[in-house]
């Protein structure tokens, strides 16, 4: 227990984190010294929030398969993979080859293309629940598409969602509203709760346009929906009229028809994102011929869709490029399976130390936790010192394995079999150093 003489502070706690970040910022002028002029053009020295963290972010300056080297000349093992973006990892010889080959044709068209129907075509065989597909430049973006496509289509104005879920900047439900979350009017479900969902559907079919559920979800600590939630929301939807969209912006790399395949449950529409544009900002929604005719330019009654770089020939022909030569089934299978080997060994580690510790996700997906009961929603996952968090982070740092602050991981198809290894190792003797502070650090 903290010293009750310190007003609840926990001194060994204090003195390992004061230790580790005079480490980090020792060995980081560089970081830091951009981080300071960063913030003099941009607020908090950033264009993208999850990227910050105390006491600076570190700047990283070039990479190379599964290595990334900083301003200061560190290199670290990418175990962040650009939060599941970066699935082929970096500069990888056929993206490269593609992209290279896509600045000797030219770059902005202003027309279509016959690179838009090649990567289309490829998305729709895959996905079971895609007859017809439109591009967008982010996973954001393309959730927003469905929703109003769905709120169109159904003349119905409201969208469940859940607790938890995270469907882009201004799409998330957090513990805490987002004061920048689009004004839709959403009712907010508890995630993976099958008769609750079936409950609140049933009460409001009359006014809800859509569901929108992701199999996983990511941000929120990569807590993987049950077979049984997802098959009562698709029988809910189903009885009642209403569109079931599946956010797979993260989870279309866990098999090759994504989560939607891997269970055998079809949504109405998907949303897809991250690694389809082979490391290119990128996006997508889908569904059936019959609700996605309505982006039919040559239909009267059509709507409009514009987006000036919804078919930059970058994302397409990296796209297609991944998905047909390197991205194959096996390699799919191959990579997932690594990150349930590489997840099933930090659990092992949590008990063979007896701390409150633990690994939650699927396949290449997954996040560590500063507990141990389970988690099958964000109200199941306790609160703790965010200090902890620091002291994990950056001592992992230290040891060179980049991962976020909040903990989650995704694997890039660079990482190899001792890189694993290695963050095993680095794992295991942070429990075994500090694993006492997690038992008696308070709460926040």
């Amino acid at each position: 227990m903290a010293n009750p003489g310190t007003g609840g502070r926990n001194p060994d706690l204090e003195r390992a984190v004061d230790a580790v970040t005079a480490r980090y910022e020792a060995a980081n002028p560089a970081s830091r010294a951009h981080y300071e002029r960063a913030r003099k053009s941009l607020p908090g020295g950033n264009t993208r929030t999850g990227m910050f963290y105390a006491p600076f972010p570190l700047a990283i300056e070039t990479a190379a398969g599964a290595t990334l080297t900083d301003v200061d000349g560190h290199t670290y093992t990418d175990f962040v993979g650009d939060f599941s973006a970066g699935l082929y990892g970096h500069s990888h010889p056929a993206i490269r080859a593609a992209v290279m080959e896509a600045l000797d044709r030219g770059m902005a068209y202003g027309s279509t293309t016959p690179y838009e129907a090649r990567l289309a075509e490829l998305l729709c065989a895959q996905f079971p629940s895609i007859e017809r597909i439109r591009f967008t430049t982010s996973g954001t973006e393309a959730n927003l598409m469905a929703l109003v496509t769905a709120r169109a289509v159904t003349g119905r104005d409201s969208i469940m969602v859940f607790e938890g879920g995270y469907h882009g900047g201004t799409v998330y439900f957090g513990r805490e509203a987002a004061p920048i979350a689009v004004p839709f009017p959403f009712l907010i479900a508890p995630y993976n709760d099958p008769e609750e969902a079936k409950r609140l559907i049933r009460e409001n079919a009359h006014r809800l346009a859509a569901v929108l559920v992701e199999p996983l979800q990511g941000a929120s600590g990569a807590i993987p929906a049950s077979a049984d939630f997802l098959g009562a929301l698709r029988e809910a939807c189903s009885a009642h009229g209403v569109l079931l969209i599946f956010d797979e912006v993260m989870t279309s790399r866990l098999a090759p028809g994504g989560r939607q395949g891997q269970l055998g449950i079809v949504p109405d529409m998907t949303t897809l994102g991250k690694f389809i544009g082979g490391g290119f900002s990128c996006g997508a929604f889908g569904g059936p011929a019959e609700i996605m005719k309505v982006y039919d330019p040559a239909r009267p009654e059509s709507f409009v869709h514009h987006g000036t770089f919804n078919n930059n020939v970058f994302m397409l022909t990296a796209g297609a490029a991944g998905l047909e030569n390197v991205f194959t089934a096996p390699m799919q299978a191959a990579l997932n399976d690594a990150g349930d080997a590489l997840r099933a060994s930090l659990n092992e580690l949590a008990a063979r130390h007896s701390v409150p510790f633990r690994a939650t996700g699927l396949g290449s997906l997954m996040n560590l936790h500063l507990q141990r009961a389970p988690i099958r929603s964000i109200r199941d996952i306790a609160p703790r010192d965010p200090r902890l968090r620091q002291l994990l982070h950056l001592d992992l740092i230290d040891k060179g394995f980049f991962t976020t602050r909040r903990g989650y991981i995704t694997l890039s198809l660079a990482i190899a079999g001792p890189d694993c290894t290695g963050l095993i190792e680095a794992v295991d003797e942070f429990l075994t150093r500090h694993g006492h502070l997690l038992d008696t650090a308070p709460a926040e």
